[in-house]
């Protein structure tokens, strides 16, 4: 185990993170949300041993999917922790169904990570290999039903952000196993996309 999982802010960001998470479950599965934040900080700690970017990982979906926001982050955790978990947060648009928005909020998020310094983008691998762990897994046991879980059901269109994202990574994180298992799933559950094709299909959405 990690060594800075001993320390006593990560144990306080853990209790917060799962009581604001508390009554979310993972995407289609019967499995409490709180395990995705965990795994995302262990993910991290695998790539630094800066405590506030392994708790900012922690909390990453704090501001974005609970009741809880900024402030009550930066007076528990610190701005510089706040400050990284903004960075990770998503202008969902509540007033406009999240299918109808899915196209300009990825790209927001593209663009946004182009321009991020290494911490946050330690958090997005952290986050996104996750999120395509759990995808590989539950992609084998449900696979002719199982983009219908999501905003965006054309798997291409899955594949064109996953991978977007993966080669924004690239420039920093290649040489991370993280950032390797990541482009390996990646492929494993897209296969071989042409994204500036596919980029211009969403552009037409």
């Amino acid at each position: 185990m990690v060594k800075v999982f001993a320390g006593k802010r990560y144990y306080e960001a853990m209790n917060f993170a799962a009581y604001a998470h508390r009554k979310q479950m993972r995407k289609g599965v019967d499995i409490p949300y709180i395990i995705h934040p965990i795994e995302c900080s262990m993910i991290v700690s695998s790539i630094t041993q800066d405590e506030d970017v392994i708790i900012a990982a922690l909390l990453h979906d704090v501001i974005e999917d609970t009741e809880f926001g900024y402030e009550d982050i930066r007076e528990r955790f610190g701005s510089r922790v706040a400050d990284l978990v903004q960075g990770e947060t998503e202008d969902k648009r509540r007033d406009q169904e999240k299918k109808h928005t899915w196209a300009v909020r990825k790209k927001e998020t593209i663009e946004q990570l182009s321009n991020a310094d290494i911490d946050s983008k330690i958090i997005c691998l952290g986050d996104k290999l996750s999120n395509i762990r759990a995808s590989v897994r539950d992609h084998e046991d449900h696979k002719e039903n199982f983009w219908q879980r999501f905003n965006q059901t054309d798997p291409e269109f899955q594949g064109w952000y996953y991978e977007r994202i993966r080669d924004i990574l690239a420039e920093d994180l290649s040489d991370t196993d993280a950032w390797k298992e990541y482009d390996e799933l990646c492929t494993s559950l897209f296969g071989d996309l042409d994204l500036d094709a596919i980029e211009k299909r969403l552009d037409e959405v």
